[in-house]
């Protein structure tokens, strides 16, 4: 264990109530969260780790507890939904370390089925993500009104996310009920202290990229400038934030969307696409510098179909620069005679397109070419290698050679067992594409992988042409040949720019044709790399037998989910063969601090770095603009640690079964002091059936801060039930326009009519966006059966008694049901699970199943003259069957409808003649 982890886990015990712990992303968040665990105790209770969402960081901490202490058998298991009841409480009572899911435990603590005097502590992985209304913050509350004496320990490793939005990290300890903030920024004293005492043997190596990809990557931020001036146009975004620089990160869209998220129905189409088009060019940038010229080829084919007809960016001046030179880093056009066509040429083509009538003859023959020519075009294979992939081929190739030199081979390493050098080379990448790739390049060569992409190229694009030819129908000219290339256009358009398209895709045709016909073996130039190893390979890892080869590893899963960051190549290497050697083949600013963790901890072992960089590319920009970022985050952190006013109360220890929070619904929206002589009432308390799936929103979590009692169970009908007349079926936006495409809407509200008197459909808007459907310039002027508005009429249409409330955020939703409950009778919870469950034992009395009702007989009574929603219930007690109302008088018919109008009307219907045609 490194120190600043000693220091760190010092701080946490000395506080009793617990604490927020902020680190730098890469120090290691799992062997910290590791060496606590190892701390605790069966005396102590059960302590409980609220589940990441990402299933890696949860497997780093299991295998961390193995490698810190190998006789640690309390390996933490996981608590899920699928384990009956009587055993969660088993393990909840055992004293045990166990990973639990946010959604069962909070089920578990409103249902009293957790001996809350026996659970010691809770620790949250994801402090960055959590806000009041979390499931988290809910099962936090709840703990430390019932357990005063627990503890709370929350981590993040993502400083940057803690800084977002108004004094996130003070609300977060607000919410959690903390008193202490811990900070361990990379340039604190004893972090940089370790880390820098004696540091990893560094090798800078900067890769100068090609003259397309440079020319690529201009055109590119070129489109993103021209993008962010025209949202800065808008007046919509704050101008600071819309720098290319924040353009780099994912973080960028939601600042972005966060911005605009309030009066996103009030954008332009053309706004709307700016981000996502913004989304898009941050991609191109990324893999451009990550995957090889045929692979990015391909993507930009991908998006040429799939935005061509609404992306701004594609109509931006540079953006054919980005298509063209993508092009030329894969093959060139060449005339049948050898002649290459000329960039010239090509250029003044492409600029062609708008000019027509006699322009156009003249152009062509400046040009030399027509579209009428004999000359065809054939394709010569560029098929441009990643300049980084010669660098590290040469890396690679100085190791052996330095080896070599030393006069000890591998095998001599690994049998003297020295842990100085022990031969193991590690490779890291951010993506298992691009370590499968790299590692077909080590032991194949460069122009072989690059064949076999090119290969794959080809032919998609014949496969593209069968599935074309199979759909298209013999009869009907429409559409023939637009994916061919052979797009029919009217004679006095500009044709040249269309038979040079057509000639070109034909060449990519003729050229993969003539790759089937060729043998599989082929002979190339490039020797394969020296033997590093073994040649057995899976998922870019390796380690095979004896040897120690460069072991290609993915570190993209590193920084998902909980962002935790920690090289999972240590997951499957042992201490004593951790590697000598790392290739930062795609530079991180978290890999890179687990790397110095790593020396750190190992001070006796060699090791050296060599970091991969495209000289003056947005690689470079993005790797030290994350530093800033993040060094930026932690100043601000510490400026709000120095001015944060944290309340006596706020560890929760004051809060009681009884006293939760003060409810705003014990105020009383008329307040009079002439009600019974200025004495106040006795409250009652207000009760909410919420079904089990409901836990996954954050309502429960705020009817329950408003004083209401919370009761889980799971219902067949409805989300929540308010009093035994009133079911609620709660919608969010996304859900509603899913349950509509799918018929689940209709279903769910026909048995919420058949089984409550009040049915009530609840669409409720996020409080951030805007509180309606689709914006104004959305809206057409005629119907249509697929717009959300005609559903919703229809819905209302069919079912006359349902009831649409439209609530703006979580906070209206519960003053609306606060409302809806004022002198109703508080509902049960039994008769609330039993509703629409089949009986197995028949017709049960006083029941409201649906073998009780012949629900045909009664739809098809409320459709009957003089019937009504007032009216029919009455009808349906009156007498038992259709065919009994169908002989009842005319008195006993007035007594039961209510008037002797309704009663004739019936009556007059049931006596009519039937007409015939005789």
């Amino acid at each position: 264990m490194v120190q600043f982890h000693e220091h760190i886990i010092t701080e946490l015990l000395e506080d009793s109530n617990g604490g927020l712990v902020v680190l730098s992303s890469g120090l290691s968040l799992s062997k910290l969260v590791s060496s606590l665990l190892l701390l605790h105790t069966h005396s102590e209770g059960t302590l409980l780790i609220l589940s990441p969402s990402s299933a890696t960081l949860r497997s780093r901490i299991i295998f961390n507890l193995k490698t810190l202490n190998p006789q640690f058998t309390q390996i933490p298991s996981e608590i899920t939904a699928d384990l009956p009841a009587h055993h969660r409480h088993s393990l909840y009572s055992s004293g045990n370390v166990f990973f639990v899911t946010p959604r069962i435990l909070i089920v578990d603590l409103l249902t009293n089925k957790i001996p809350t005097s026996m659970i010691s502590g809770i620790i949250i992985l994801n402090a960055h993500s959590l806000t009041e209304t979390s499931t988290e913050a809910f099962i936090v509350r709840i703990y430390r009104s019932l357990n005063r004496a627990g503890y709370v320990r929350a981590f993040s490793d993502k400083p940057h996310a803690m800084v977002s939005g108004f004094a996130k990290a003070e609300r977060t300890m607000k919410f959690l009920h903390l008193r202490r903030l811990h900070l361990w920024p990379r340039f604190q004293v004893y972090v940089s202290q370790e880390l820098e005492r004696d540091p990893p043997e560094v090798v800078d190596i900067r890769v100068p990229m090609t003259r397309y990809m440079v020319g690529i990557q201009k055109a590119i931020v070129e489109v993103m400038d021209a993008c962010l001036k025209e949202m800065r146009k808008t007046n919509k975004v704050d101008v600071e934030d819309l720098t290319v620089e924040n353009g780099l990160f994912k973080s960028f869209d939601e600042i972005v969307r966060r911005q605009l998220d309030p009066i996103w129905h009030t954008l332009g189409l053309k706004t709307k696409q700016l981000v996502s088009d913004l989304k898009t060019l941050r991609k191109l940038l990324d893999y451009l510098v990550r995957y090889d010229a045929v692979t990015y080829l391909k993507y930009l084919d991908t998006l040429r179909v799939s935005e061509s007809f609404r992306s701004v960016w594609l109509f931006a001046e540079a953006s054919y620069k980005i298509f063209d030179y993508a092009k030329k880093r894969v093959y060139h056009l060449v005339r049948s005679d050898g002649t290459k066509v000329s960039e010239a040429s090509k250029s003044a083509k492409n600029k062609k397109r708008k000019v027509k009538g006699d322009n156009k003859d003249s152009e062509e023959a400046d040009d030399g070419t027509s579209s009428s020519s004999n000359a065809g075009l054939v394709l010569e294979e560029v098929l441009e290698e990643a300049p980084k992939w010669k660098v590290l081929r040469e890396i690679l190739e100085e190791i052996e050679e330095e080896r070599q030199k030393q006069g000890v081979s591998t095998e001599e390493l690994l049998a003297e067992g020295k842990d100085t050098d022990n031969g193991i080379v590690l490779l890291a990448c951010k993506d298992e594409r691009s370590c499968l790739q790299i590692e077909e390049f080590i032991f194949k060569s460069p122009k072989q992988v690059m064949s076999e992409e090119w290969k794959k190229y080809l032919l998609s694009k014949v496969q593209l042409r069968d599935i074309v030819h199979k759909k298209k129908k013999p009869k009907d000219p429409k559409g023939f040949g637009i994916l061919d290339g052979v797009t029919p256009i009217a004679p006095a358009q500009n044709a040249e720019t269309s038979s040079i398209s057509k000639q070109e895709h034909d060449a990519l045709l003729a050229a993969a044709s003539g790759l089937r016909d060729l043998p599989e073996n082929h002979d190339f130039e490039d020797p394969p790399l020296p033997d590093f190893g073994g040649r057995g390979r899976g998922k870019g890892k390796r380690k095979v037998g004896n040897k120690k080869g460069p072991i290609v590893n993915d570190v993209s899963e590193v920084h998902s989910g909980s962002r935790e960051a920690s090289t999972s190549y240590k997951a499957e290497t042992s201490v004593d063969s951790m590697p000598s050697i790392v290739i930062v083949y795609h530079p991180d600013v978290a890999f890179v601090r687990e790397i110095e963790v790593y020396k750190a901890e190992n001070p006796s072992k060699k090791l050296k770095v060599y970091f991969l960089f495209y000289e003056d590319s947005t690689e470079v920009q993005k790797f030290e603009a994350s530093i800033r970022r993040e060094n930026g985050a932690f100043e601000s952190l510490i400026r709000q640690k120095s001015m944060m006013m944290i309340p006596v109360d706020q560890s929760g220890h004051g809060l009681g079964t009884d006293s939760t929070f003060e409810s705003d619904l014990s105020t009383s929206q008329n307040s009079m002091t002439r009600k019974a002589g200025g004495r106040k009432q006795v409250d009652k308390e207000m009760q909410v059936i919420v079904d089990m799936r409901e836990f996954m929103s954050s309502l429960p979590n705020v009817l329950h801060q408003k004083g209401m009692r919370i009761i889980p169970v799971t219902l067949e009908v409805g989300d929540y039930i308010l009093s035994p007349l009133i079911c609620v079926e709660r919608k969010s936006i996304q859900d509603l326009f899913m349950s509509f495409t799918s018929g689940r809407l209709y279903h769910q509200v026909e048995t919420m009519v058949r089984y409550y008197r009040i049915p009530v459909l609840l669409i409720e808007f996020s409080q951030d966006k805007s509180f309606s459907f689709q914006s104004a310039s959305d809206i057409g002027d005629d119907v249509t059966p697929n717009s959300i508005i005609s559903k919703l009429s229809l819905l209302a249409l069919h079912f006359p008694r349902l009831r649409i409330i439209w609530s703006r955020s979580l906070h209206a939703t519960a003053e609306i049901f606060a409302a809806l409950k004022a002198n109703q009778d508080e509902p049960d919870e039994t008769k609330a699970m039993r509703v629409g469950v089949p009986s197995e034992e028949g017709i049960v009395e006083d029941d409201v199943r649906a073998e009780n009702y012949n629900t045909s007989a009664v739809e098809f009574l409320r459709r009957l003259p003089g019937v009504t929603d007032s009216n029919y219930r009455s009808i349906m007690d009156g007498c038992k069957s259709l065919a009994e109302l169908a002989l009842l008088p005319l008195e006993k018919l007035a007594e039961l409808m209510g008037g002797h109008k309704a009663a004739r009307t019936l009556r007059e219907f049931l006596d009519a003649k039937y007409p015939t045609l005789l």
